[in-house]
């Protein structure tokens, strides 16, 4: 196939993902509208029901990830650890150097099947994003405006609100607060030298309070933290985009379980667990860019189909009336139809787009290069 042909192909192929992902996403935020009025009548029932709403919105993200790209992820841990995985509620600390560490955060759910009840500490923007933020809404997600003063009241009761989830969840948080970039870890270092901290080669500073609040409000109900560190084979940089294009990563994440009881209940005893966390996790960052692995045992979660299956579903449902629509607008020669078509298409893909850029590191926010200026200050 020469050049001009495969470009051709691929567009086609993102305008066909784009569609599916924005329509099944927009029928599945429309039904979750209606679930709302299960709330007061049956709370457990309405949680359920947008667990499952809400994995055919993220499975496709995954599909992505797992089928689409092939992106392979080898998990190392501890064996013993292995089997409790996905039986029982956890905080995921996550570091947060790469564009789709997300995604791979949720390719960790799937394999262990808790993707659709998966929780996040998001930033408040997010919330406003149709499709995921909007999903979000509904699975109970903790928004925080990321002014501690402000946010400790509402992320104190939205946190608690979750002691009696009726699915295992895992609490995805990442403790920097924002992306790694070089401009960001000078200034956060600057921070740890100004407060007498160890300074970090390959992390920003963690931010400990809301890690603290959320295992105060969590405790007797998750089992555990997952001390997860993410890289990829080969200094390899992926982006969503890539993901989008078919390319194929390797993701090596190294997973520690710690039991909830090590942790200290005090906040500034937490605190300082934190920073020594954060330590550690330098060292294994420093051990994996020596030697190219992690000191534990590497296994390879096997995929579930129901990603795929999922997938599959919303492109059989929708795909059919876009190519009867698309044939009888080619068929009635109307070149104002043909026009608005195209410009829905066009609009679609910015859109898709869109939602790419808020995940670049590139476009990320300024948290982290202004607010702890100002804390020096």
């Amino acid at each position: 196939m020469d050049i001009v042909g495969f470009l051709k192909s691929q567009f086609i192929c993102h305008l066909l993902i784009c569609y599916i992902f924005i329509v099944s996403g927009l029928i599945i935020n429309f039904i979750q509208l209606f679930t709302l009025i299960l709330w007061p009548i049956n709370k457990q029932l309405f949680r359920r029901i947008n667990c499952r709403l809400s994995y055919c919105i993220s499975s496709q993200m995954v599909m992505l990830l797992e089928w689409w790209s092939g992106t392979n992820c080898t998990l190392y841990t501890d064996p013993q650890s292995y089997p409790k995985y996905g039986k029982e509620n956890a905080i995921v600390i996550l570091n947060h150097n790469f564009e789709i560490d997300f995604l791979c955060g949720w390719n960790f759910c799937e394999r262990f099947g808790v993707l659709g009840s998966a929780k996040v500490l998001a930033k408040k923007e997010l919330s406003y994003m149709p499709i995921i933020g909007w999903m979000w809404y509904f699975l109970e997600i903790v928004f925080c405006k990321r002014k501690w003063e402000e946010d400790r009241k509402t992320v104190i009761q939205k946190l608690l609100n979750l002691r009696d989830y009726p699915e295992n969840f895992w609490f995805l948080i990442h403790c920097e607060g924002t992306r790694f970039t070089e401009q960001k870890h000078q200034i956060s270092m600057q921070v740890a030298e100004a407060k007498g901290l160890p300074k970090l080669k390959y992390h920003l500073l963690p931010r400990t309070k809301g890690f603290a609040v959320t295992v105060q409000c969590l405790r007797n109900v998750v089992s555990a933290v997952y001390d997860s560190t993410l890289n990829f084979r080969n200094n390899e940089n992926p982006t969503l985009l890539g993901v989008l294009n078919g390319k194929k990563y390797h993701a090596d994440l190294y997973v520690r379980r710690i039991p909830l009881e090590e942790v200290p209940e005090d906040e500034q005893e937490c605190s300082n667990w934190l920073h020594k966390l954060y330590q550690e996790k330098d060292a294994f960052q420093e051990e994996y860019y020596r030697t190219g692995a992690y000191p534990a045992v590497p296994i390879v979660p096997p995929r579930r189909p129901w990603t795929l299956l999922n997938w599959l579903f919303w492109a059989l449902l929708l795909l059919y009336p876009l190519f009867k629509l698309l044939i009888n607008m080619i068929s009635s020669g109307s070149s104002l139809t043909l026009a608005s078509f195209a410009f829905v298409i066009v609009m679609a893909s910015v859109g898709v787009r869109w939602m790419i850029g808020v995940t670049e590191i590139n476009r990320g926010s300024t948290y982290g290069n202004n607010d702890n200026k100002q804390k020096r200050k």
